[in-house]
């Protein structure tokens, strides 16, 4: 069995963008609420298409993944729209979480086992600052009956996908500005 970091960098390994070049739609929905000059993180960010575009509405990016080759690839793709990623390569259920450095912490449909899911989600809240934001996106479980349908994306555990009142849980050290299912 392939680790995480094997089965992204088969993934990420083809030419082109896996998830396309463009932001994911949720993020850029928030918009508003980002400031230029904020430092960000986003976690398991692959080729970097969310911290690329992040960069480009004038925030300080580190984006963290697995897979070396997704890496490789934010690092060129943020060169060639001439910004500036810190990108690293990192398994982030052992990575020495920053605590208290990010005014922005941006998940986007990252999804681990439950122990996982629950350290991974605990060191993102810490690794905001005071009166920062998480934004996250993630699948629930009923993407696995959408999948059945012929539906992609999203792992195919139900123990990987959540539920609102699992980060009401996760997150409960948090505000919560908005959530939505």
């Amino acid at each position: 069995m392939n680790t995480p970091s094997q089965f992204w960098d088969q993934r990420y390994g083809e030419s082109g963008f896996s998830f396309g070049d463009r932001p994911n739609v949720f993020l850029e929905q928030q918009q508003h609420r980002l400031r230029g000059g904020m430092a960000a993180l986003v976690p398991g960010d692959g080729e970097g298409r969310n911290g690329v575009w992040l960069a480009e509405q004038g925030l300080d990016v580190m984006t963290v993944d697995a897979s070396i080759k997704g890496v490789e690839k934010a690092r060129a793709f943020a060169a060639a729209r001439r910004v500036a990623i810190d990108a690293r390569q990192a398994d982030l259920m052992a990575w020495d979480w920053p605590v208290a450095a990010f005014d922005l912490v941006v998940s986007i449909y990252l999804h681990f086992p439950e122990a996982g899911r629950r350290a991974v989600h605990r060191h993102m809240a810490a690794a905001l600052k005071p009166g920062g934001l998480l934004i996250l996106e993630g699948y629930t479980p009923r993407q696995l009956a959408h999948r059945a349908n012929g539906s992609v994306g999203g792992p195919p555990d139900v123990t990987m996908l959540f539920e609102p009142d699992t980060l009401r849980e996760d997150f409960s050290a948090l505000e919560m500005l908005e959530l939505a299912e």
